[in-house]
């Protein structure tokens, strides 16, 4: 393939995810590419019309394109039709207008970018901080060799494990590193929730375009907890065109979840095929070796003296995540330097009752439906089923009321996860539920049974 027909066709791979099928068919499968000599590319067009049309709307698109695909400062010039009796008659060739555009985009340009440019990352979330142990030792093996040559092996990198066992605080060394070992690099560390918002604001402001080439530019781009994108099918189409975008480009893709990608509800199933194409990895909970590790620093970073025989004790009876010990840690500083206290067993004992204990009568949806359907002896994808059994019915009932008390989801998430229901079926549940509360002696009892369970 000739070298500016293969760079044309890159650049097609790219704008096609930035339009919609019929605008990209329409515009640019008539564009001939003829040249490219001297960081000079020239593309044919079939008419005046059509050159203006694609100047007024899509020049940007196409120079970030080639810029992206070359990495040189492109001049792009237009070869333009025109329906003139010479042509028409003899066939003797085409009359042209030339057009010189690089001043859209080069590379002058993006010079103050990457010298200004906000990685968004926490500089106090390194690998020098982040310790390595049996739970997490493949995946530190990992980050450090994706920060080596990002883009080139494990991509993307999908990295998932519950609340608290170093998921962001790994993806924020591996940006970190990153932009240390190759600061040319763009890197960029967005949480889902603010992904979200960013793309909100640009419908509203009538930009998702500049949205989507603001993230196409991106060198590593890393998405955290993306499970907080399940259901909003428009951001995750947006971050589908930018994901696709990025990988054929070669740019590293980090993303992290508390699941693996095919047990979040609510992703779509092109976008979990294309996470798998890559690596994805588990932080488990933080093991003895490594709760002590984090510990010791700790304590030593905020100047406590605490005897090894209490932190002993701490990380054997602390033992679901790193954040756990963070609030220990803080209470302590405060009974030590606050309340002017020694620091001794009972009292360590007493802060680690509140926290734990406190911890663990948080209610999660998952919770709610293991109780539930065991109450009921019933399995949990039938009640997630299609199935209009009066006692299946019911029990899904109750995980939807109880889900809508004890938890801050809408409607719609709480059904999306109970057998992708609308949220008016949720709504319908909760009234069903409420009305037999206020009415059904027994039912009374039985929902009040279920609630101790929950509640203990």
């Amino acid at each position: 393939m000739i070298p500016h027909t293969k760079i044309w066709n890159q650049c097609l791979k790219i704008i096609e995810n930035s339009l919609t099928r019929d605008t990209f068919h329409t515009w640019f499968s008539p564009i001939i590419p003829l040249k490219y000599k001297d960081n000079s590319f020239t593309i044919q067009t079939p008419s005046q019309f059509f050159y203006e049309y694609l100047e007024e709307k899509y020049a940007k698109l196409i120079i970030q394109s080639l810029f992206q695909v070359t990495g040189k400062p492109i001049i792009l010039n237009y070869q333009v039709v025109t329906n003139n009796s010479s042509f028409n008659r003899n066939n003797e060739g085409y009359t042209t207008l030339q057009r010189d555009c690089s001043t859209l985009f080069n590379k002058n340009q993006q010079t103050p970018l990457i010298k200004n440019w906000n990685p968004n990352l926490n500089g106090c979330q390194t690998f020098h901080n982040f310790f390595e142990s049996d739970s997490n030792k493949i995946a530190y093996a990992i980050a450090q060799k994706i920060v080596q040559e990002p883009g080139k092996n494990f991509n993307p990198c999908f990295i998932y494990g519950g609340s608290g066992v170093g998921k962001t605080h790994l993806s924020h060394a591996i940006g970190n590193k990153t932009v240390e070992i190759h600061p040319q690099k763009k890197v960029l560390y967005v949480p889902a929730h603010l992904f979200q918002i960013q793309f909100t604001d640009a419908i509203r402001k009538h930009e998702p375009n500049e949205f989507i080439h603001f993230y196409q530019g991106i060198d590593l781009l890393i998405l955290d907890d993306i499970h907080e994108l399940a259901g909003k099918e428009k951001t995750l189409q947006t971050y589908f065109h930018i994901f696709n975008h990025l990988h054929q480009l070669g740019k590293q893709l980090v993303l992290t979840a508390d699941k693996t990608p095919a047990e979040i509800t609510g992703l779509e199933e092109r976008l979990i095929s294309r996470l798998k194409w890559g690596l994805t990895l588990e932080l488990q909970k933080p093991d003895l070796q490594l709760r002590k590790k984090i510990l010791d620093y700790r304590i030593k970073q905020k100047g406590l003296n605490i005897s090894e025989k209490i932190v002993n004790y701490i990380a054997e009876n602390v033992s679901e995540n790193a954040r756990d010990l963070e609030g220990i840690v803080t209470s302590l500083i405060a009974y030590s330097f606050v309340g002017n206290y020694e620091i001794t067993l009972e009292s360590v004992q007493k802060v680690i009752n509140k926290i734990v204990r406190q911890k663990n009568k948080q209610i999660t949806l998952e919770k709610i439906q293991k109780i539930v359907s065991s109450y009921f002896k019933i399995n949990i994808d039938q009640i997630q089923s299609k199935s209009r059994k009066r006692e299946i019915v019911q029990a899904r009932q109750i995980i939807m009321f109880f889900s809508k008390k004890y938890t801050t989801f809408s409607y719609s998430f709480i059904g999306k996860q109970l057998g992708d229901r609308n949220n008016a079926t949720v709504l319908y549940a909760c009234n069903a539920v409420q009305n037999n509360l206020n009415n059904n002696k027994r039912f009374h009892l039985t929902m009040a049974d279920i609630e101790g369970l929950l509640l203990s």
